[in-house]
């Protein structure tokens, strides 16, 4: 494997697009394509969301999970922004603090915090 991503094709490429670089606040990657239709990669934490496109219909089933440093903070500046939010945050009985949040086409996105005292912070050496 040399590389890898998330392939995204919305029916309204325009839309989730703008969604994902002024909604989200992913920064791009690349841009590619005709001027008029462009596609987008998207730096996705350590891997990138393609959203090119368009799909004949909107994707099923899937789901992002995107690690944030404050997810409260997260759900209300996309609340404010007017995203849909799915489920508000609470701590999972694994210990993570998470909150879903609903992009165009129905991907869910699941935003995750890391608490301070989480194994997942500790080094494992």
């Amino acid at each position: 494997m040399l590389s890898s991503r998330v392939l995204l094709r919305p029916v309204d490429p325009g839309r989730s697009q703008a969604f994902y670089r002024d909604v989200l606040g992913l920064a791009v990657y690349r841009e590619f394509g005709p001027p008029e239709h462009p596609g987008l990669v998207f730096f996705l934490g350590n891997g990138l969301l393609e959203v090119s496109g368009p799909g004949d219909e909107p994707p099923r089933g899937l789901a992002l999970w995107l690690q944030v440093r404050d997810v409260a903070a997260e759900v209300d500046r996309l609340r404010a922004a007017g995203t849909t939010v799915l489920r508000d945050p609470r701590t999972e009985p694994w210990g993570l603090v998470e909150a879903w949040v609903a992009a165009p086409e129905g991907v869910r996105i699941v935003l995750v915090q890391v608490p301070a005292d989480h194994p997942l912070r500790r080094d494992q050496r």
